[in-house]
């Protein structure tokens, strides 16, 4: 009696989670969530405006565009050694299909994402139907509809490469749960073996879209080394032949991301690439037929030891038949795996991991060792279902798609805790356990009879669904862009003001929407970059910056704002540049109030000076000097005052804010350029009154012009003697090198002969070192 009861109230959450009453649930569920940023103005983030600007560029030469000049100045950039080329296919060919329904390539970034993170809930759906059920399919895709961990990452607007890997990976899971399906399984001939090309197939795909792909096949090999496990210890000795088939399939399709890979780019391991170089040195490995470190590695040395390890424990298996000595040959073999691992640690660190330390430590919120109060966000009261998973590794109730699931959560748990960014591959793990550790608990409380069977089902789901998506949708609903119309308006001005060759400095998360509005070259490469920090400590010299290209200078109160960052990344102690911002909160009559706890700022004009008194806890004194902005722009302060310290202040009126900092920060780059407006070297060219200013850097520089037909190089300044003239082909093989004096020359008509040329990079010299050098395609719209 009891077992029907409870076989009645999970009838009813089934009858809901049926595939004709869920769909629609979903897919509308995850699109409301996800289209929500659709109603901003800007992307949101830094990437996605590199990414656009790099396909709008593509789109407007009617071709795919490999030499890109406006990334990683003076130089440029190589596109197929960033990203593969299909990760930005989807929104291009989107764009190409809805253009006559209006649909511009902004827009087609702007909704990319949310499609893509709906086909990936919805594609969990069936994975996990196929796995377990209608009840575990419907209530896990549907956590990972509404949690913010998946919709942070697959948002409209917010256009990341992650994204397609848990779209690819969705549909290797839902091979593998068609090849475990019980429906299939135990077919004659055991033809469900087939189903394992499907997850191989998509993993080889998966290397098209993503430079980081390389995860799909670290999840693959776990499903394959678990159905092992599987197999030891539940008995099932069909499931080697499954683990064989998976691992063999994950061979074939690291074969096939090789071979994609010539054509469209390698990921970050690709032997062009200097993680991918660094590696293989490390490894010993030699590039040949394949050309990817990641994947020489996993073809030479992973594969072949997880299927040498299958077809031991299979001989083992036929020997050991009591469960007790087959689960302490598992513990034997995982110690083993574990002292392995400690002894190689050290090369796995500086190997597979080298690339994790290029960002240094909390240099960028994305990888920041992943904190409590980001993993409530990321996933609300879903936690709390997760636990009542391990109801399924019962005896009685454990099974293959236990360990499948077990595969991908383990690894996507400790990738959560390395990065915050992983939360939305972990996502998936978190949306899972939660989804069957629900069902679990449902049952369990029928079977203990521990509340009304009619409300048990319900009560949980309303418990877990409800908190969590209100939190998620206020979440999303507070997500901003970091861009405004304050840097559209300058950046467009600085487009119209500077040449199409021009190289513009700024902080490294700006560097982009440079990219985007002004359609100059910046150095900024997507992390942030010592120089720059330095450079705006004054630590950077008139010369390197000349070797750098650097014709425009960008400063702003979002860089005060980051300056503890700028500090960070340039290796220098905080406490010996303080620069405070503080808001202004109070302003009466000519009297002017800025506060934060801790400090506060008080300035009061009487007459010809100002009566300016800082507070820094109980002390109180005037500063050194003091720099007022207003309508009638910068200007010193005759300040007044009985204690002088070595405090400087700048009080910025149109914006409302102050900033306190002791002498060595006010003479920074950064502070003399915004808060004073004069430096040697520096016209200003661009000013808001406070928040955004741009510099003109003056030195010998060359523009690139057309006249005539004719591609002209003029000298500003021409204090030069020779200038280098290098062509590039759109793969980056060189095919001209010349150097041409041009001593007393004030322009340079550019060669005929160039070899088929398609990118020029030209150095301007003088006494013996390099005055201005830049990038620039013959093809480019600055010639029309």
């Amino acid at each position: 009696m009891k077992g029907s009861k409870r076989e009645a109230v999970m009838d009813k959450l089934t009858g809901l989670m049926k595939t004709k009453y869920i769909l629609p649930v979903l897919v509308i569920t995850a699109l409301i969530l996800r289209l929500i940023p659709l109603r901003l103005k800007y992307f949101l983030g830094y990437d996605t405006y590199f990414h656009a600007a790099y396909v709008e560029y593509s789109a407007t030469m009617g071709k795919w565009v490999n030499f890109f000049p406006y990334a990683n100045a003076p130089w440029g950039m190589l596109i197929d050694q960033f990203h593969p080329k299909g990760f930005w296919i989807t929104p291009f060919y989107l764009y190409k299909l809805l253009s006559p329904l209006g649909l511009s390539i902004d827009e087609a970034f702007r909704v990319t994402p949310a499609v893509v993170g709906t086909a990936t809930v919805v594609l969990i759906y069936f994975a996990i139907k196929s796995l377990y059920g209608e009840r575990e399919a419907g209530l896990s895709a549907i956590f990972l509809a509404i949690s913010f961990g998946h919709i942070f990452r697959s948002m409209a607007n917010y256009y990341r490469g992650d994204n397609y890997l848990l779209l690819w990976y969705a549909l290797a899971l839902l091979g593998i749960g068609l090849a475990l399906s019980p429906k299939i399984k135990g077919e004659p001939g055991d033809r469900r073996l087939v189903f394992y090309l499907i997850p191989g197939l998509v993993a080889g795909l998966a290397a098209g879209f993503w430079s980081a792909y390389y995860l799909i096949f670290v999840f693959l090999l776990a499903n394959a080394a678990f159905l092992t496990l599987e197999a030891l210890i539940l008995q099932e000795d069909w499931a080697f032949a499954d683990s064989i088939s998976l691992t063999a399939a994950a061979a074939a399709g690291a074969l096939m991301a090789n071979f994609l890979g010539a054509r469209v780019g390698y990921g970050m391991f690709g032997w062009n690439r200097p993680d991918g170089m660094a590696v293989a040195e490390k490894l010993g490995l030699e590039f040949g037929l394949v050309k990817d470190a990641f994947l020489l590695a996993y073809l030479k040395y992973a594969v072949p030891l997880l299927i040498l390890a299958t077809v031991v424990l299979l001989a083992a298996s036929r020997l050991l038949k009591d469960p007790r000595s087959r689960i302490s040959l598992i513990v034997v073999l995982l110690l083993g795996v574990a002292a392995v691992g400690v002894h190689y640690r050290g090369l796995v660190e500086e190997t597979f991991l080298a690339f994790l330390q290029r960002f240094g430590d909390g240099a960028i919120a994305e990888t920041q060792r992943t904190s409590l109060r980001d993993v409530w966000i990321s996933y609300g009261t879903l936690l709390l279902a997760v636990p009542f998973f391990t109801l399924r590794l019962r005896p009685s109730r454990a099974r293959a798609a236990d360990f499948i699931v077990l595969s991908f959560a383990i690894p996507g748990f400790i990738m959560m805790a390395l990065w915050a960014r992983f939360l939305f591959i972990g996502s998936l793990a978190v949306a899972v356990l939660a989804g069957i550790g629900a069902v679990e608990l449902i049952e369990f409380l029928e079977e203990m009879r521990a509340v009304p069977k009619k409300h048990a089902a319900a009560a949980l789901i309303v418990l877990l669904t409800v908190p969590t998506g209100i939190l998620d949708l206020q979440n999303t609903l507070n997500a901003r862009p970091f861009v405004d119309e304050n840097w559209e308006r300058a950046l467009v001005k600085l487009g119209e003001l500077s040449n199409g060759n021009d190289v513009v400095l700024t902080w490294w998360d700006q560097g982009y929407w440079v990219t985007y509005f002004s359609h100059r070259a910046t150095p900024s490469k997507g992390v942030p970059d010592e120089l720059t920090a330095r450079y705006y400590l004054g630590m950077v010299s008139k010369d390197e910056l000349m070797n750098l290209g650097v014709d425009y200078v960008i400063v702003s109160y979002d860089t005060v704002l980051k300056f503890p960052a700028v500090l960070e990344t340039a290796g220098v102690p905080p406490k010996d540049y303080p620069m405070v911002p503080i808001p202004l909160v109070e302003q009466v009559g000519g009297a002017f109030l800025f506060e934060r706890e801790g400090y506060s700022i008080s300035a009061k004009p009487r007459g010809d000076h100002w009566e300016v008194v800082v507070a820094v806890g109980e002390s109180r004194f005037s500063p050194k000097k003091a720099f007022v902005e207003d309508a009638a722009g910068v200007r010193g302060m005759n300040v007044t005052g009985a204690q002088k310290a070595d405090a400087y202040v700048y009080l910025n009126l149109n914006y409302g804010y102050a900033v306190l900092m002791n002498g060595r920060a006010f003479n920074t780059t950064l502070a003399r350029l915004m808060f004073t407006e004069r430096a040697p070297n520096y016209r200003l060219v661009y000013s808001d009154g406070g928040y955004i200013k741009i510099f003109r850097f003056e030195h010998p520089n060359v523009a690139v012009v057309s006249r005539e037909g004719k591609i002209i190089l003029e000298f500003t300044n021409a204090t030069g003697t020779y200038l280098t003239i290098t062509g590039f082909l759109d793969n980056g093989r060189v095919v001209f090198d010349r150097r041409y004096k041009v001593e007393k020359a004030d322009e340079f008509y550019l060669p005929d002969q160039l070899n088929g040329s398609v990118v020029i990079r030209y150095t301007y010299w003088g006494n013996g070192k390099v005055l201005d050098r830049g990038t620039f395609r013959l093809d480019d719209t600055w010639q029309q």
